[in-house]
């Protein structure tokens, strides 16, 4: 049977990793947010960008159409 003392330094240094592995843990998640926060700004910018696109290809389908084709024989 272990005495109490070394019972309790045991649980002393596995309470010291646990802390030391909830700060890495704390660590990683502040990364991942970071990282989403990113990620989330730029997937905005690019919903942005492709609704620029088809607006602009809708105008330019709709100016296309009123238009007579080069060459066409009237």
């Amino acid at each position: 049977m272990q005495t109490p003392n070394v019972t309790i330094l045991e649980l002393a240094a596995e309470v010291a990793e646990l802390r030391i592995q909830l700060a890495e843990s704390q660590d990683q998640c502040i990364e991942l947010a970071v990282d989403a926060g990113e990620l989330h700004a730029e997937i905005r910018a690019l919903h942005e960008e492709v609704a620029t696109l088809r607006f602009e290809r809708a105008s330019w389908v709709t100016a296309t159409r009123h238009r007579p084709m080069l060459g066409a024989v009237a």
